[in-house]
């Protein structure tokens, strides 16, 4: 039937009493297979945007979301970016970053320690390798 339709007889499941056997085009077949395969998840690098004047209670909404973000199994990327004088003060920043490697919780890795670019501070999270 299968060579009558142009097709290949596909051995699906080999382990089961009978052996499950479908009428398919091979290649396509493989193609989906490697596609399932290929379609694991790969680490993002989702963006958390702060300020320097930022509250506590803001503070703690962003790590919570950097916290979220490391579950998943993504990078998180903190983002403080400085308006018109505030950048004459980047140690104001530096102790809210601090204060953000304190609150979180579990295992992480400062994959970027925090560095002024700029008129911004960045630094990238990842989530623990064990």
């Amino acid at each position: 039937m299968a060579r009558e339709r142009g097709y290949d007889l596909v051995e699906v499941a080999s382990n089961s009493v009978p052996p499950v056997c479908k009428i398919m085009d091979f290649g396509k077949y493989k193609y989906q297979i490697s596609k399932k395969q290929s379609s694991k998840k790969t680490s993002d690098i989702k963006e958390v945007k702060i300020r320097p004047q930022i509250t506590d209670h803001d503070l703690q909404l962003k790590v919570k979301n950097i916290r979220r973000f490391l579950d998943d199994g993504d990078k998180a990327k903190v983002t403080m970016f400085f308006r018109g004088r505030e950048i004459v003060r980047p140690d104001i920043g530096m102790k809210v970053f601090t204060k953000i490697t304190e609150t979180l919780e579990g295992k992480f890795n400062v994959e970027q320690q925090p560095k002024l670019e700029g008129n911004h501070i960045t630094m990238v999270i990842g989530p623990s390798s064990k």
